[in-house]
């Protein structure tokens, strides 16, 4: 079969089977997210302040144990840490939806399995995004962080949809919010079993770093000797900590603003996972990724942003939507592949979990804080404000790396350090699996 060269990291059967997985259970994963939010609407009478909170301490883990998460990527094989996380967040999500389904549920109980799950999240993230490179070629690792971007917003499609129309068809209630939580659950069963039958023999297992003090620090020390990457994580940190907070701001239009019940706050997901999808699949057929391309989708999202927050009506918010998929997931998407492509495998998993800690872990102090802004002021300003300080951020961080003539410094860096990580990708590995 011939496939199109958008699709080729699929020519592998490992990461093919690999995808299947990860699709089945981010299906689930959108659909909690969607139950989650609705069960803590319900708990708090549209709190917009408890779903911060909520949202806050389920990313608080990425913020405090990234680091160390990275250290362990590197030192255990990343297959069977993967299978253990999925573990630790399929059991917070089966006893959240079996507490919401008997009515025993309080909002006291949606926190601390947020946070528990969150705790097996930060483990599973870097080992996830840098376990990529074992299972393809270098010179389709764009491609596959491009695809499993698809794959991610193919769930936000169908995930959002199917638990809006879940909750209202089993009656909008608490116990419908607890059977969707329940079908997350299980939907982890998925890549436990996939991760499992993959062929250990065709996987490109990196070396994996002996225990020893200052990791930690060297692969802190790594990205601080690189302002290439640092200008790519400053866009993030300003990004993922404002800005992609729509998870929280469309459930408060839709409710506040709009007047909207569950079925049409789930579509909201969908409609802007048409634009991240979109996003994903341009991602997957571009050989290079660029800073200007990082930095220019980031400005275009704040922009984005600060209409959709002025919106007249639920159906120009609704177009709007993909509109921000599109450039958020362009700038999520360059920036995972720029930092995987020009980092050196033996460093890639702590890289990533200091990559994936100022990405998702600027979340637990942007979400309570745009939560309290749409509390005092209105749904709208979550938006307008999330999207002004996402520009001015970025826009001062690309200023800064232009002014100190970085720029300039780093293409002879960034080929050395693509040369490098070519090589070392290409040596002969021992204890392959």
């Amino acid at each position: 079969m011939v496939l199109s060269p958008t699709f080729r990291s699929l020519h592998n059967a490992n990461y093919r089977l690999y995808a299947g997985g990860n699709l089945v259970s981010n299906i689930g994963t959108w659909m909690q997210r969607v139950a989650q939010d609705w069960l803590v609407l319900l708990l708090t009478a549209n709190s917009a302040a408890a779903i911060g909170i909520t949202t806050g301490l389920q990313f608080l883990p990425i913020l405090l144990l990234s680091p160390f998460a990275g250290v362990i990527a590197d030192r255990i094989p990343k297959r069977r840490l993967l299978q253990i996380t999925n573990v630790g967040m399929a059991a917070p999500a089966l006893v959240l939806g079996a507490l919401a389904v008997t009515g025993a549920v309080e909002v006291w109980h949606v926190y601390v399995l947020a946070f528990v799950l969150g705790i097996s999240a930060a483990f599973d993230a870097p080992a996830r995004q840098s376990f990529v490179s074992e299972m393809v070629e270098p010179a389709d690792l764009s491609n596959a962080v491009g695809l499993n971007s698809a794959s991610f917003n193919v769930a936000r499609i169908v995930g959002p949809a199917v638990a809006g129309l879940s909750i209202a068809l089993l009656g909008g209630g608490v116990t419908a919010t607890g059977w969707v939580i329940l079908a997350n659950g299980l939907s982890y069963a998925a890549p436990i079993i996939t991760l499992a039958r993959l062929d250990g023999a065709r996987l490109r297992v990196a070396d994996l770093v002996p225990r020893g003090p200052g990791q930690i620090l060297a692969g802190v020390s790594y990205v601080r000797s690189r302002p290439d990457l640092l200008l790519i994580l400053a866009v993030v940190f300003f990004t993922g900590t404002f800005g992609l907070n729509f998870q929280m701001t469309s459930a408060l239009m839709a409710t506040e603003v709009f007047d909207k019940g569950p079925t049409e706050y789930g579509l909201l997901g969908t409609f802007m996972a048409v634009g991240s999808l979109a996003g994903s699949l341009i991602a997957a057929g571009r050989v290079r990724v660029r800073h200007r391309l990082v930095v220019g989708a980031a400005v275009a999202f704040g922009v984005i942003e600060v209409i959709a927050g002025l919106a007249p009506s639920y159906l120009t918010f609704a177009l709007l939507a993909p509109l921000l998929g599109l450039a958020a997931l362009t700038m999520i998407t360059g920036a995972n592949t720029f930092m995987q492509m020009n980092t050196d495998p033996g460093m890639r998993g702590r890289v990533m979990a200091l990559y994936l800690m100022v990405f998702m872990g600027g979340t637990p102090l942007g979400s309570p804080l745009i939560g309290w802004v749409g509390e005092v002021y209105g749904a709208r300003w979550t938006l307008i404000v999330g999207g002004l300080v996402t520009v001015l951020g970025v826009v001062v961080a690309a200023a800064i790396y232009v002014r100190t003539g970085h720029h300039h410094v780093v293409v002879w860096e960034a080929r050395r350090a693509r040369a490098e990580a070519r090589r070392r990708d290409f040596a002969p590995v021992s204890g392959g699996r």
